[in-house]
């Protein structure tokens, strides 16, 4: 017996088949064409490259088992993408992805027309560029040709469920990130579908993260492997989904997560809000709770942009070390604090907590004695600096934070680890086994086909602290004044924000 969990993520679709004891069977990652830009803070996506990926990467986990043994299947993906599909199913135009930053004229104009205050109210979250809605008036206003085809309206991993199942669904975590969702009451918000002028007849059905959704079709049999009938789970947008594999589902656990962008993840028993709009709230994955979230847009994609930028020269090839271990060996070699030099990570404009999508990134305090290690250190310190704004403001909010798991790319460099434990002035959690938000998919299809009795019982079961790493006292009161004078950086390099 065994669920299969699928992340549409940004950079590829991965599978991940488990049993029922929790272990992993079988994984598979299959790439996407990387997100085009035609201007500046644009990113686009073809949806049905992530089709493509996704029938490749559950093939190869189901090749190697008989399919009548995979009891359900669970999505997780990219939040916040615009999906666009006319009567007949097929996709409109390109998908408008989480990390574009087009559509500030178009926020400012919900923010006027709705008002700040009240968009929370309905909402619980200020208009945002990364949010789905400010996509579609976007759409409407500089593409109406593709507008007038339009008639249904879907998130990324949701398409992937269309197109395995014929259903439009979605689910509550998902549909949070859209700025058309009531996240105290988990339902789309029809008065700001109304203010808007969306036809809410254009938007899936919504559900809890446990409930099945559909079943595979036959043409998803034939496009995948899976079993005809096999049951599909609502799942969540990737941080919920990511957030359950990490076993952060119940108040006072936090994680916090370095993939392309970092986020920082606190579960609640209730929709707590933040009225400057700097962290976002949503509902969690697990039944009758919530979580806040703050956003760093440039997190692990900072380090990558340098690497693949400035970072290594062709001699790198010949070492058979990994170009990101290699960059953060050398980064070892600096001081902490990277001797004055710092890093503004903010390379696709600002989430938490400047709401910002002009922000620019920046090295301050470069000399001549420096290196590239110290660049290095001060990139990875810098991504954790944005990282503990977010924990900042959960402290203002008075939300527990008794507990920190680290997870993504980030988490698998000792390095960084250290440095998240010393900036935040906390012991982190690294787990046993941190498979992501296809783990977390694969769990709460569990919960849905009655693998597993609930949430809490799947993660009381399978989800492991490996080790703890404790702060370094000397480090800690280093970082309070680098973490400081960082606090001041983007004031100064952006006087008008």
């Amino acid at each position: 017996m065994a669920v299969l969990g699928l992340d549409i993520g940004t950079t590829g679709s991965r599978a991940v088949l488990v049993s029922s004891d929790g272990q992993l069977l079988a994984t598979s990652t299959e790439f996407h064409e990387a997100f085009s830009s035609p201007e500046t803070g644009w990113a686009e996506q073809d949806p049905d490259d992530w089709w493509r990926a996704a029938q490749a990467a559950i093939q190869a986990v189901v090749g190697e088992f008989d399919n009548e043994d995979i009891e359900a299947v669970g999505l997780s993906g990219q939040m916040h993408g615009a999906v666009l599909l006319d009567g007949d199913g097929a996709v409109v135009r390109p998908a408008i992805i989480w990390c574009d930053q087009r559509t500030d004229e178009q926020c400012r104009w919900l923010t006027e027309q709705v008002g700040a205050s009240r968009l929370i109210e309905l909402v619980s979250n200020p208009a945002l560029t990364g949010f789905t809605l400010p996509k579609l008036l976007w759409v409407r206003e500089h593409d109406p040709e593709a507008w007038k085809r339009v008639r249904s309206l879907m998130l990324p991993k949701d398409y992937v469920r269309f197109r395995l199942t014929g259903e439009r669904a979605t689910d509550v975590a998902d549909a949070s990130g859209t700025l058309m969702f009531d996240v105290a009451n988990r339902c789309w918000s029809l008065e700001v579908l109304d203010l808007t002028k969306i036809n809410p007849d254009w938007l899936p059905t919504v559900h809890e993260g446990i409930a099945v959704t559909g079943r595979v079709s036959p043409a998803g049999e034939r496009a995948t492997g899976l079993r005809a009938g096999t049951p599909v789970v609502a799942g969540g947008g990737d941080q919920a989904a990511g957030a359950v594999g990490m076993g952060v589902v119940r108040p006072g656990t936090v994680s916090t997560t370095i993939g392309t962008s970092g986020v920082v993840f606190a579960v609640t028993d209730r929709p707590a809000l933040d009225t400057f709009g700097r962290v976002h709230t949503f509902c969690h994955a697990v039944p009758n709770r919530w979580h806040v979230m703050g956003v760093t847009q440039g997190a692990g994609l900072s380090l990558r942009w340098f690497k693949d930028t400035f970072g290594l020269d062709d001699s790198a090839h010949d070492t058979g070390m990994d170009p990101y271990d290699r960059l953060c060996a050398e980064a070892e070699e600096a001081p902490v604090g990277a001797d004055g030099v710092m890093w503004a990570p903010y390379l696709m404009g600002e989430r938490t907590p400047h709401l910002d999508p002009y922000a620019r990134a920046a090295l301050v305090g470069l000399s001549a004695s420096h290196g590239r290690a110290h660049v290095t250190r001060a990139i990875l310190e810098g991504v954790a600096f944005s990282l503990r704004d977010s924990l900042t403001i959960f402290n203002e909010m008075n939300l527990p934070t008794t507990r920190i798991r680290l997870g993504g790319g980030g988490a698998r460099s000792s390095l960084w680890r250290q440095i998240q434990a010393d900036v935040y002035g906390q012991a982190v959690n690294v787990l046993a086994a941190e498979e992501g938000a296809a783990f977390g998919a694969a769990l709460l299809a569990g919960v849905g086909a009655g693998v597993w009795s609930s949430v809490d019982d799947v993660c009381n079961s399978v989800v492991d602290v490996a080790h703890t790493i404790e702060p370094v006292p000397e480090h800690v009161a280093i970082f309070e004044d680098c973490y400081r004078r960082y606090r001041s950086l983007y004031n100064a390099l952006h006087p008008l924000g």
